[in-house]
């Protein structure tokens, strides 16, 4: 039974070997360096995801499927800081709801009805947030016991 150890320098000239493998499986032209608009464009993305109640967490280049109902969007990452605003839309799509149901805007009632479950949804989001621990917890080393497993066996 034989074992290899491998260190540090290995372990980086063998990724570094694998990525250069890799790249020479794909076009060249992926790995060119961007133009000034390709540039501006990759960063404006970025700055046209902020929203007033959290980012769009959608991908570079991607369409917005959901016509800017961001509300009921699952790409939403709601701000814990707009908590109060998003408090705010909810109490209005309720409001909103009642009025439709008073009425008989009975069209407006289930639309209204989607945005209120994603507002509650991006509450419920932030306070699973709040309540998740934010520190490390040490889970300590492992010990190693026994007998090393057997050659084939794993």
């Amino acid at each position: 039974m034989g074992y290899k150890a491998t260190f540090p320098t290995e372990a980086v000239e063998a990724h570094r070997a694998f990525i250069a493998r890799r790249r020479a499986l794909r076009p060249s032209e992926e790995y060119r360096t961007p133009t000034t608009e390709e540039w501006d464009s990759f960063l404006g993305h970025f700055e046209r995801r902020k929203l007033s109640v959290g980012i769009c967490a959608r991908a570079f280049g991607t369409p917005c499927i959901h016509e800017h109902a961001c509300i009921r969007c699952s790409m939403l990452r709601p701000d814990p800081a707009q908590r109060t605003r998003l408090t705010e839309i909810r109490n209005n799509l309720m409001a909103r709801i009642t009025e439709a149901e008073r009425e008989g805007w009975l069209g407006e009632i289930e639309g209204l009805e989607v945005s209120l479950a994603g507002a509650n949804e991006k509450l419920a989001q932030l306070d699973d947030h709040l309540e998740r621990p934010s520190r490390i917890v040490d889970l300590g080393m492992p010990a190693i016991t026994g007998k090393p497993p057997e050659a084939g066996r794993h």
